[in-house]
């Protein structure tokens, strides 16, 4: 490639400041220190000048929208976007396929200790979305588990109580997820008790397409109703 050709490329490299310009229509809140703790978290690895200035090509924007978007519409923790960046088959497969798996086994259990280290969230908070029906424990003796799944539970209802919104509010999602969730099962759930491993297994994919299906449905449907909100 002879430099001639080089050159548009070159030009399509922004500094970090340039970035945030750029993205500042879409998230308002992004500024220079938080790419910079998105480098150091090693989810971005932009170019470096002699000078140490940093240079973003377009896959590196596209890639910081993406770790954006799923900060802000999915409430993802950092750990669990860097897996899903590390997915061969691209974010939201790889947590789709783990919540699939959780489907044909038990879970991952922590006491709620580990379960208010890795969610970093209080004791009390989290008795208080136990009270509501947003974390689900079982009783080993006198200790509380808490299923692993329930930690990316606890950070969203956490993010969402930064804007006041109570565990007594977000009891109507517990409530909503219950019903779509039953009604799915009543679907599969012959297939589900049969003793016939093969079709147990072929209904627990069913029941992972129905979830998949449900779950573009509810997102479609709300997203609607908040368009209908904000015109007025």
């Amino acid at each position: 490639m002879s430099a001639t050709q080089a050159q548009p490329r070159e030009r399509r490299l922004l500094t970090i400041g340039s970035v945030c310009n750029h993205l500042q229509a879409e998230f308002p809140d992004i500024s220079i220190s938080k790419i910079r703790y998105l480098e150091d978290q090693g989810l971005l690895a932009p170019r470096r000048t002699q000078s140490g200035y940093r240079l973003f090509s377009e896959d590196d924007v596209e890639r910081l929208e993406t770790i954006l978007r799923l900060q802000r519409d999915e409430f993802l923790p950092l750990r669990v976007i860097r897996q899903e960046l590390a997915s061969p088959s691209g974010p939201g497969k790889e947590r789709r396929r783990q919540r699939a798996a959780g489907l044909e086994g038990p879970d991952e259990e922590l006491d709620l200790g580990g379960l208010c280290e890795r969610a970093a969230i209080t004791p009390e908070l989290a008795r208080e979305l136990e009270e509501y029906g947003l974390l689900d424990s079982r009783r080993e003796g006198s200790e509380k588990r808490y299923p692993a799944s329930d930690v990316d539970v606890a950070v969203a209802c956490a993010k969402l109580s930064r804007y006041g919104i109570s565990a007594r509010h977000l009891r109507t999602f517990r409530t909503s997820a219950d019903r779509e969730a039953g009604l799915l099962h009543q679907l599969v759930a012959p297939a589900l008790r049969s003793r016939n491993p093969d079709r147990r297994q072929g209904a627990v994919q069913e029941l992972e397409a129905l979830a998949e299906l449900a779950q573009e449905l509810s997102q479609l449907l709300f997203w609607r109703d908040l368009r209908h909100r904000a015109s007025g």
